[in-house]
């Protein structure tokens, strides 16, 4: 009969059933993470309050609030860089707070490309 490559493992098995259990936790965790971002929303305001996006944590546009004071029809340029700067700065809010939830269940260890 050949022995296990493994000490302490009959079968010469992988990972323990320890570390099985733990990376399961951490997946049920991370997607629950992942849930509760995704019903969350994100609001960003730009132009001193005259713009305001509201984003979902699936990064979705919800909501676009503009000022009646912001709107000159002859300068539409303005409104138009202070709604991509609302909708940006939103987006990055959601982006922010789905990295700090990943980074505190896996302790920041890297699991690359998980996308929440």
């Amino acid at each position: 009969m050949a022995k296990s490559a493994f000490r302490g493992t009959p079968s010469g098995g992988g990972m323990n059933m320890n570390m099985i259990k733990q990376a399961q936790k951490m997946q049920t965790e991370l997607l629950r993470a992942q849930s509760e971002i995704e019903e969350r929303e994100f609001t960003a305001r730009s132009g001193g309050g005259a713009v305001t996006a509201t984003v979902s944590g699936k990064r979705e546009l919800l909501r676009l609030e503009i000022s009646p004071d912001a709107v000159d029809p002859e300068d539409v340029e303005i409104l138009s860089d202070m709604v991509v700067a609302a909708v940006n700065e939103a987006m990055r809010a959601a982006e922010s707070a789905a990295a700090e939830n990943i980074s505190k269940l896996t302790g920041g260890l890297n699991l690359g490309g998980l996308g929440l």
